[in-house]
């Protein structure tokens, strides 16, 4: 019998597992849930896009009634936004004009130019010599045949003033116009604040018109896509109930409508987007041409890329949010027999 050299036996080593990530959680780890819930919404994206588009002339219809809707408050917005760099374009000519009185030298108004631009509250200061005053006459006022029959130079010297933030700080301007009344080199300081209180109070008009004309608008987007999806919901009843039946929650029922709502909101904030640009390039050339007789720089605006993306964003909001009130009314009164 032969001996037989029995060598002991190394425990094995234990295969050393290379720590995972993944967070284990009942059912599975977090990345496979992450992936099911992922193709889940997928799925109910773009099953949603196929059913809209099927029903093509429905949707038309809708995204169009809603498109006239938020292109109204968008076109009041880009009034406004108009109407305030108009409002930038006529403060940089609402200036403080001061005469200068007769014995006052053109070196002596230097001096007093220089003074005034120490003054922090000051934005620019030009002044307007004797003969271009009566250049700028002879140019602008159809009289310059007159004004040759002249000995004298009638005009005084001018120094125009403007103010920082003249639209906001009416009472500083009062102050300031009242020191410029009192200088010794000043006949008299001259600016219209009636027309800055008036245009101040049509831009706070417009801005809250805006506003609430904007309210108004998405409360009639949030109802027609109420409607909408209510009309889909009871179209597709029966499909609802069995899937109540087999145990389905309400928010997997809801799901798919929700991005109906979605898909409508986006079309329409799209199609909105496409009306106020057309519009706006249909005026851009006769406000401009109206701007340059004026000799202004006014430029008619655009919706810029955050403002578009922002109305994109809103639109789409109100799709969901009016499918959202209206599901979570009717499943919970749509219940299986």
């Amino acid at each position: 019998m032969k001996h037989v050299n029995k060598r002991p036996v190394r425990p094995a080593k234990p295969v050393k597992q290379e720590p995972r990530w993944q967070t284990k959680v009942s059912g599975g780890n977090f990345v496979d849930k992450f992936h099911a819930y992922h193709n889940l919404h997928a799925h109910a994206l773009f099953s949603s896009l196929g059913r809209l588009l099927a029903s093509r002339f429905s949707l038309v219809m809708t995204v169009v009634v809603l498109a006239i809707a938020i292109s109204l408050a968008t076109g009041f917005y880009i009034l406004v936004a108009n109407l305030q760099q108009l409002a930038g374009n006529l403060e940089a000519s609402n200036q403080i004009s001061l005469f200068l009185k007769d014995d006052i030298s053109e070196g002596r108004a230097n001096k007093f130019v220089g003074s005034i631009r120490q003054n922090p509250n000051i934005q620019d200061v030009k002044l307007i010599t004797k003969e271009q005053a009566l250049a700028e006459f002879k140019a602008y006022s159809g009289f310059g045949e007159a004004i040759k029959a002249l000995e004298k130079n009638p005009l005084p010297v001018v120094i125009q003033v403007l103010p920082k933030n003249s639209l906001k700080n009416e009472q500083a301007i009062k102050t300031m116009l009242d020191d410029f009344n009192r200088s010794a080199e000043v006949d008299f300081a001259q600016m219209d604040m009636q027309w800055v209180k008036r245009l101040k109070s049509i831009m706070e008009v417009a801005r809250r018109g805006v506003f609430l004309l904007s309210l108004l608008l998405g409360a009639g987007v949030l109802l027609i896509t109420a409607t909408t999806i209510r009309l889909e919901l009871y179209n597709r009843r029966d499909e609802v109930v069995i899937a109540k039946l087999v145990g389905a929650t309400n928010s997997f029922i809801q799901r798919p409508f929700l991005y109906s709502g979605f898909w409508i909101g986006f079309f329409s904030g799209v199609t909105a987007w496409f009306i106020v640009t057309v519009i706006m390039l249909i005026l851009k050339q006769p406000v401009e041409t109206l701007s340059r007789l004026y000799e202004g720089a006014f430029h008619v605006l655009f919706l810029g890329f955050t403002e578009t993306m922002a109305l994109l964003l809103i639109s789409s909001v109100l799709g969901v949010m009016g499918s959202w009130i209206v599901l979570h009314f009717q499943l919970q009164q749509l219940k299986p027999e």
